[in-house]
């Protein structure tokens, strides 16, 4: 625990997706009058200096916010989200990367309520820090706000998420984006995410996620939509296809809870984009899905996935995309097949017809209550 350090990752690829769906939350929140609470459950250290020495070794914003700065072909979407970023670095120089706390402040209205949680003995410090210079640049700019605009708790935000909701203003935007460092943490955030729409089933709840070989993180997508909410978007960018060792994040994803109905259209405009300036092979892709509420079990790993309740996949021509090379089909298979062979490369076998069996009386199992 208390290993990872989110330094190194500031402003990969990962970032990018979390952070400019973030900036479309709250323009979306700032839409109506009444005043809204940020909940931030992991809000890491606020602020990254991308010449520090743990993002300099790791280079992962180079690929990310570094593939995007300087452009003047982006989306409106993705703009808003760089002009956010320069905003933090009026040189021109990219120098340094806000996290959500950061964007939180920067899209927020005065009379909206920011609370962060952060557990990490060392970023805490860091964080409080951030805030503390945020908040005398506001009074600079003779922005003041009643009230303790915004709270920093060294706390587990798992645990600090129960006692603000519902909040005062019955509106609410929450971030949860753990380390996943634990295998636990993604018990943890459905656990949390099942216990705050009890106490307020009207909140808009938004999650990051690695997606990766592991089980936990394979299954956590269908997980989620089973939760008690009225709808839900579920969108992933892979800038890369999985690697042999399977080392390497190469894809996260966002899941949203009580999502914004203008999102999914802003998501269908932005991400073939970002697949396209941000892939790194020919297994750059993209996802979205949607859908309400369903009940049910997982299915077991090994069997064919089905859609989960009235999901709707996005397909090449709908919304999901992939970089392809030149001459390469549209699909997963990036090999053209033969004829008679099946979608696994193997030759396909003729059915054969099963002859009926006699049907005898009908066993019970040993155990088991009827």
């Amino acid at each position: 625990m208390f290993s990872y350090r989110h330094a190194f990752h500031a402003g990969n690829h990962a970032d990018v997706l979390k952070h400019f769906i973030q900036v479309q939350l709250h323009k979306y929140m700032n839409q109506k009058d009444t005043a809204y609470t940020y909940i931030d459950t992991h809000a890491g250290a606020g602020v990254y200096a991308l010449d520090s020495a743990q993002a300099v070794r790791s280079g992962e914003y180079i690929d990310g916010i570094g593939r995007l700065w300087g452009r003047d072909d982006l989306p409106p979407a993705l703009a808003e989200y760089v002009d956010l970023v320069g905003k933090l670095n009026p040189s021109g120089k990219l120098r340094w990367y806000p996290g959500s706390p950061w964007v939180a402040d920067a899209e927020a209205r005065l009379e909206d309520r920011l609370r962060l949680f952060e557990l990490h003995p060392a970023d805490i410090r860091v964080l409080a820090e951030n805030v503390r210079k945020l908040e005398a640049h506001h009074a600079e700019q003779g922005e003041r706000a009643r009230g303790r605009r915004i709270l920093v708790e060294h706390a587990d935000g798992f645990h600090g998420l129960k006692a603000l909701l519902p909040p005062p203003s019955r509106r609410a935007l929450v971030l949860i984006d753990p380390p996943y460092e634990v295998k636990l943490d993604y018990k943890h955030v459905r656990d949390a995410l099942d216990e705050a729409l009890k106490r307020f089933p009207a909140g808009m709840y938004a999650v990051w996620y690695p997606v990766l070989q592991r089980m936990e993180s394979r299954q956590f997508a269908d997980r989620l939509k089973r939760l008690p909410a009225k709808e839900w978007l579920h969108v992933t960018l892979s800038v890369a296809g999985p690697r042999a060792d399977g080392n390497g994040l190469h894809s996260s994803g966002m899941f949203i809870l009580n999502p914004p109905y203008t999102l999914e259209a802003t998501l269908r405009e932005t991400m073939p984009y970002l697949v396209q300036v941000l892939g790194q092979d020919s297994g750059a892709t993209f996802r979205i899905e949607k859908g309400t509420q369903v009940t049910g079990t997982v299915p077991a790993l090994g069997g064919p996935r089905k859609p989960v309740g009235n999901a709707r996949r996005a397909s090449p021509l709908s919304g999901g995309g992939s970089l392809r090379l030149p001459g390469q089909p549209f699909g997963d298979d990036p090999r053209p097949r033969k004829e008679g062979e099946g979608a696994e490369g193997r030759p396909r076998t003729p059915r054969t017809e099963a002859k009926p069996t006699p049907r005898g009386p009908a066993k019970r199992s040993g155990s088991g209550r009827s």
